[in-house]
């Protein structure tokens, strides 16, 4: 889930169009028009100066819940937004006090309505920014200004009112520290209430293609689903880390067909992206990003979030810099 105790480090014609343009924009280092109800943020190929951008751009309201904020950029801009009298509230994870706390104390003194997360989940891993209660940014990777420069993490804009609404109502009690059972809207994934068996509804789904992006790759029950893909015939592609640690894991998945490559540099890119995308460039083709591992705790003891949609531009997006990051791995 985090990198403590890890190495460091819709249709085929209008896909393949979107995936050749938006290759394009990711490898300049430029977003995407922002149309429509999703827009993608592709790290670190883009700035985060985007999220910064976003937070400054509320008016009414700020909800952050996030698992390590150490960004100082990002830090001033909530505490900005607080003086400029925007409501601002944050939930930061508490067993990360060592990352948290000086955003924490930073918020705090501020006046910004800041608190750890509730010890009913084993971590809140959750990465989510709210603006005005009407758009959502939910991301893979967390605020911390460390690891910009080498993690590979996405960033999407959802302005669904269904969606916006049920983050909010699970913000609410998150940071009263309440009982809740998270609402999906129109495309969420939510732990520890349902991400497992979203995730593997997508993956048992596919027909034709199926391409995973994940810094954990650990759970039993997605494994078997992906290897389960294979054998009725879907091509499986898997971009992952570490693979001293899910070695057996990954040897599943290439003995039975599929192809898997692996980062693990302490300099290079690291993979810290939660993607899958399934049957691109079919008209059933869908994709999701969220803060999901593949592992138990991630799926089912923590506070987490994601999106399963079918948004063109997002879905070539992701496939695109999949594609890249599958090209310039080592394979398993």
């Amino acid at each position: 889930m985090s990198r403590f105790g890890l190495a460091r480090r819709s249709g085929a014609a209008v896909g393949t169009a979107l995936l050749s343009a938006i290759s394009l924009l990711v490898g300049a280092g430029q977003a995407p028009a922002a149309t429509g109800t999703y827009s993608l943020l592709a790290f670190p190929d883009q700035s985060h100066s985007a999220v910064d951008d976003f937070i400054g751009s509320a008016t009414t309201s700020v909800d952050v819940t996030m698992y390590e904020l150490r960004d100082t950029t990002a830090v001033n801009a909530l505490v900005n937004r607080q003086k400029a009298g925007v409501k601002v509230r944050v939930i930061l994870d508490a067993k990360h006090t060592s990352v948290n706390g000086s955003a924490y104390s930073t918020l705090k003194a501020a006046g910004v309505g800041v608190t750890y997360s509730s010890s009913a989940y084993v971590y809140t891993h959750q990465k989510t920014i709210t603006v005005d209660g009407a758009k959502s940014l939910i991301l893979t990777g967390n605020l911390d200004s460390t690891y910009y420069s080498s993690s590979r993490d996405y960033g999407v804009f959802d302005n669904d009112s269904a969606d916006v609404s049920a983050i909010e109502q699970v913000f609410d009690a998150d940071y009263a520290k309440t009982s809740i059972t998270p609402a999906d809207g129109d495309n969420l994934v939510w732990s520890p209430t349902g991400s497992e068996s979203r995730l593997l509804d997508l993956i048992n789904g596919a027909q034709t293609s199926l391409d995973v992006q994940e810094l954990e790759f650990g759970d039993t029950n997605l494994v078997n689903a992906i290897v389960a893909a294979e054998q009725r015939g879907v091509t499986v592609r898997v971009v992952g880390m570490n693979p001293s640690s899910y070695g057996s894991n990954f040897g599943q998945v290439t003995a039975a067909g599929g192809s898997v490559v692996t980062y693990s540099s302490t300099t290079g890119l690291y993979i810290h992206a939660k993607a899958i995308v399934a049957d691109y460039g079919t008209s059933t083709a869908k994709v999701f990003a969220g803060s999901e591992n593949f592992s138990d705790n991630s799926l089912n003891s923590n506070r987490e979030l994601g999106l399963i949609i079918d948004d063109p531009a997002v879905l070539s997006g992701i496939e695109s810099t999949f594609a890249n990051d599958f090209a310039n791995g080592t394979p398993y």
